[in-house]
């Protein structure tokens, strides 16, 4: 895949909820996963998959664990880049703001630099982040993805 992108380009998934079924498939699949023994598996309650514990942490109800929306951004720059973006990327987020059950989430990512390397490969460094319908930031971060 040849890509030639300037500065200032954006790109945007489409808008997704935050679905109680997405947020329990993150929680439940790491101690499903680590016990790889083809049964589901819960752990302790969290403010990520109980409204009772999560209630008394000071929230009115779950929140999804930040590593969705990451992956969000991460998806989006796949389709971008391509699967070398697995392979010679790097991608940093900062959860600012909690997602709740039902909210609207858009992935995004805008180029803000773009560099030829010693290599001779281009080299773009991306703003990411995750916002809601009204355009309020959830997740932040930077991307950094070279290609050949």
């Amino acid at each position: 895949m040849t890509l030639s992108l300037e500065a200032g380009t954006e790109f945007r998934t489409r808008p997704r909820a935050m679905t109680r079924e997405r947020m329990r498939w993150y929680v439940d699949g790491q101690p499903t996963i680590g016990a790889d023994d083809g049964r589901v598996h819960t752990q302790p309650p969290t403010i990520h998959d109980d409204d009772e514990y999560a209630i008394k942490q000071g929230l009115p109800g779950i929140i999804a664990d930040g590593m969705i929306s990451t992956n969000w951004i991460q998806g989006l720059l796949i389709d971008v880049f391509g699967p070398q973006f697995a392979c010679r990327s790097r991608l940093s987020t900062k959860y600012i703001a909690p997602i709740y059950e039902n909210m609207t989430v858009i992935a995004c990512a805008k180029v803000s630099t773009v560099v030829v390397n010693e290599e001779g490969k281009t080299v773009y460094h991306l703003d990411v982040w995750c916002e809601d319908e009204k355009a309020k930031k959830l997740t932040v971060g930077a991307a950094m993805v070279v290609t050949a």
